[in-house]
């Protein structure tokens, strides 16, 4: 009976030492760890707020905040094992591997995920833009991490991988306030040029969608083959260029039939040499 009273007493020696050695630890790495929570929380509410006073986009705005809240999280777990006792360096080697490996296994998509970043940080489109890339001219849909989503003139869905977005030619094509229309026609040699001028001059002039400033450009642009062409270049607002594209193509047609304009067409002249005998 006297020795299991002594093991007793051993043991609840050994438990009391056990908690005065690691009690305190434990419970400055607990104040630390709720802390930590404490202040990685407020620190998100300044990021969030700052983000949304710089319209950052939504989608890389709620992807920054996880990123940085996983971060922000896991060094808080290292810091609170490492407070306890829990040795951390063969934690980090282990976790450092595992990432390198999953990079080089995911090297494809990492490079769609740092396009998708650029992208969305630095703006070269936006959420419906038309744009003309990788051979697709279409509006922007939505712009993911990892891919960007376009819709056709004809209405197909495109998807491209961001890292060809970022590392490839983009034109935005109705991004400015303003465009240029440039387009030609053709009349015959026999033809007054003079004339033809004044009748482009006065379609342009009476076609409010076109801009008064700058001033439209009416040129003979080139001696073709078979006609005289004309250069007609207006400046227009961007959402107005396709309507003064094609209205300027019907106008100019029944105005050069009013006038008995010559709209010619490829055409070559044989000449037949018959030898005598």
């Amino acid at each position: 009976m006297e020795q299991s009273t002594e093991k007793i007493e051993h043991y609840l020696n050994i438990v009391s030492e056990m908690a005065v050695q690691w009690g305190g630890k434990l419970l400055m790495a607990l104040v630390v760890f709720f802390i930590g929570l404490w202040l990685i929380k407020k620190v998100l509410n300044v990021f969030e707020k700052g983000m949304k006073k710089k319209q950052v986009e939504v989608t890389l705005h709620k992807f920054l905040l996880s990123i940085v809240s996983i971060i922000a999280k896991a060094i808080l777990v290292i810091v609170f094992a490492s407070m306890v006792g829990v040795e951390t360096a063969s934690l980090i080697a282990v976790l450092g591997a595992a990432g390198l490996a999953i990079g080089l296994a995911l090297q494809g998509s990492l490079a769609n995920f740092a396009g998708g970043i650029l992208i969305l940080l630095f703006k070269p489109f936006k959420a419906g833009d038309v744009i003309e890339a990788q051979g697709f001219v279409g509006k922007v849909v939505e712009i993911q991490i990892f891919n960007t989503i376009l819709r056709t003139l004809d209405n197909q869905r495109v998807i491209i991988p961001n890292a060809l977005l970022s590392n490839g030619c983009v034109k935005n094509i109705f991004v400015e306030e303003t465009r240029r229309v440039d387009l030609t026609f053709g009349i015959s040699y026999q033809d007054d040029i003079a004339k033809v001028k004044g009748i482009l001059a006065s379609i342009v002039d009476n076609n409010d969608m076109i801009l008064k400033e700058p001033g439209a450009d009416i040129f003979v642009s080139a001696h073709a083959d078979s006609s005289i062409n004309f250069l007609v270049r207006p400046w227009v607002k961007s959402e107005d260029y396709w309507p003064v594209y094609f209205g300027m193509m019907e106008e100019v047609k029944l105005a050069f039939d009013r006038e008995n304009i010559t709209i010619p067409f490829p055409q070559r002249d044989v000449h037949i040499i018959q030898a005598n005998g």
